[in-house]
């Protein structure tokens, strides 16, 4: 990525993304994504959380990958048509 080791790609203090990185994952440079994704990813992963059923009726928290893979992609798509 250009220019992308030389900017300090860890979250400050207040859990805030550099802005450098957002410029670049509106340009749609895929390193800056990944970190953007990166930041987000816990997030995600705790929206995507659905109780469900095994066949003998006890209940559980799974994943739904589904739910986390369209998550991502709308993050994906909204970084991208954001106007800087």
């Amino acid at each position: 990525m250009n220019g992308m080791n030389k900017i300090n790609t860890q979250n400050d203090e207040r859990g805030l993304l550099p802005y450098p990185i957002i410029l670049a994952a509106n340009a749609g440079e895929a390193e800056a994504m990944s970190i953007v994704i990166q930041h987000y990813d816990s997030y995600i992963a705790s929206l995507s959380m659905r109780k469900l059923q095994d066949e003998y009726g006890n209940s559980y928290w799974d994943m739904d990958e589904e739910m986390r893979g369209r998550l991502r992609s709308k993050l994906m798509q909204s970084v991208l048509a954001f106007k800087i």
